[in-house]
């Protein structure tokens, strides 16, 4: 073993150690939102129907790389919770060494420790942190796009396209890395080499000719396309996302003094490897700012540790003092993240606000458990889901559920009061309750371009179903609430 390979070694066991032990207070943490609405069924379909397309959950078109990973995870350890959050972990840890290597190649003779601040940045980033644990698809993407990067730059162009091929069986939107390197290709003139990158699109190809002739629609089902395509390339709804991703690249949670430091320092970022690493970022920002209705800023991961690396890197230019106090305070801003929720509406998963959400929902399936079993639960997802399958970490067996759309007053009174014993209604949205989100033309905004809908209050549902509040609990600004008929 040569004493590069054995300080790569070395590097994944320490980055390892590190996450497995940042992340131990978690590890049993039950399934969150689109883990057991999407990712978490489909990998135990495979498991147990070897059903590439999911039988137990909408189909749609995420292809199965990932579902497939975590079922041989299970077939060889047995199916849990822990295994799941590991397995996941450590690919988020070949994500930052991977990450870690790229900063070394890129900041190629700048002073400092970029490729270590680099590091220490990723690991303070709170959706680092919690996508590292989760089974969805963006930290392995993200691990798989710094990995084809570095092959390419390396120039081993082969063992690329295989890195590509498995990002876009990961994650569709993958694709626009590939399609960078071999635009590259052309642009230099390289016709054999640029060849290469036709594979993963024939691969992507393939899943999508399986995905339609099992479902009949090239997205996996109708609504899926609608919110993921044809909403999301609304122009309002292009020009919003593309704000709300300049603000999460270039200012929220400290990056403001990264931005600061790359305006400083952009001579140091010259040349043709930081041109193709920009064009890969690009690319990625471009494609989930026109495709995908919910905007997640998760699906920026694959951008981040090319940002850190520019970040670090452009550092190079202030005096040391000044380099270290910058990236430090960088640092403890992202991980005062971890606790602190900004006064606007976010996704629950981006910070440890998700552990609140899934601990309310755990409280109130225990309770329902102990004191309603055989009762009918009226409420909607992801509780209904949560509830209904044991397997997802909240109850120990099934109970019976009445699914709503939404907790409009509309939607609930639609439920046969003849099937609803019990209703339960919970905090889906950050940020509303006597701020600027309360006001009428936010929400309006809102509704036309998120889709976003009002809930009703306990005061409509009293007046228009006839069921009051009886038990609520509350964590981190959130809440949970049990109805009984009054």
């Amino acid at each position: 073993m040569s004493s590069k390979t054995a300080a790569t070694v070395i590097f994944f066991a320490v980055f390892t150690t590190l996450l497995v032990a940042i992340h131990l207070p978690y590890l049993t943490l039950p399934f969150f939102w689109d883990e057991l609405g999407q990712f978490v069924p489909a990998a135990l379909d495979i498991l147990r129907h070897d059903a590439w397309i999911p039988i137990s959950t909408l189909p749609n078109v995420h292809p199965p790389a990932v579902m497939a990973y975590l079922a041989a995870v299970w077939k060889i350890f047995g199916y849990s919770i822990p295994a799941t959050r590991v397995a996941m972990l450590l690919i988020a840890s070949a994500g930052l060494l991977f990450s870690f290597l790229l900063a070394i190649r890129l900041a190629r003779g700048t002073v400092g420790a970029p490729a270590f601040a680099v590091a220490a940045l990723m690991v303070a980033t709170p959706i680092f942190y919690t996508q590292a644990m989760m089974a969805q698809l963006d930290m392995p993407a993200m691990t798989l796009t710094v990995l084809a990067l570095l092959l390419f730059l390396d120039e081993q162009y082969a063992s690329c396209t295989l890195a590509c091929t498995a990002l876009v069986l990961v994650k569709e939107t993958g694709l626009s890395t590939p399609l960078v390197f071999g635009g590259w290709l052309l642009y230099e003139r390289r016709w054999p080499q640029a060849g290469f990158f036709a594979a993963p699109l024939i691969a992507l190809s393939v899943w999508l000719l399986l995905l339609h002739h099992a479902t009949g629609n090239w997205l996996g089902n109708s609504e899926f396309a609608r919110y993921n395509l044809a909403d999301s390339l609304q122009l309002g709804h292009v020009v919003a996302t593309l704000f709300r991703r300049a603000y999460f690249l270039f200012v929220a949670n400290g990056l403001f003094l990264g931005s600061i430091a790359l305006f400083a320092g952009s001579r140091v970022l010259k040349g043709r490897e930081w041109r193709i690493a920009f064009l890969v970022a690009g690319a990625q920002v471009l494609t989930v700012t026109l495709l995908g209705g919910a905007a997640l800023d998760r699906y920026l991961l694959p951008v981040l540790p090319i940002l850190y690396a520019a970040m670090a890197a452009a550092a190079s230019v202030y005096p040391a003092s000044w380099r270290w106090t910058t990236q430090t305070a960088m640092v403890a801003i992202l991980a005062i993240g971890f606790f602190w929720n900004p006064p606007y509406p976010f996704p629950f998963e981006d910070n440890l606000a998700m552990t609140d959400f899934i601990d309310l929902q755990q409280q109130a399936a225990v309770y329902l458990e102990e004191h309603a079993p055989g009762k009918r639960i009226a409420s909607v997802w992801p509780f209904t889901d949560a509830i209904e399958r044991p397997e997802f970490g909240y109850v120990r067996r099934p109970l019976l559920v009445e699914r709503a759309e939404d907790f409009g007053l509309a939607n609930l009174a639609d439920i046969d009061r003849r099937k609803m014993d019990v209703l339960v209604v919970f905090s889906q949205v950050w940020g509303f309750g006597g701020g600027v989100m309360d006001y009428e033309f936010v929400q309006n905004y809102l509704r036309r371009y998120w889709g976003y809908r009002p809930q009703a209050t306990a005061e409509e549902i009293r007046a228009g179903i006839g069921f009051v509040p009886v038990l609520r609990w509350t964590r981190g600004g959130q809440w949970i609430e049990i109805y009984l008929p009054e």
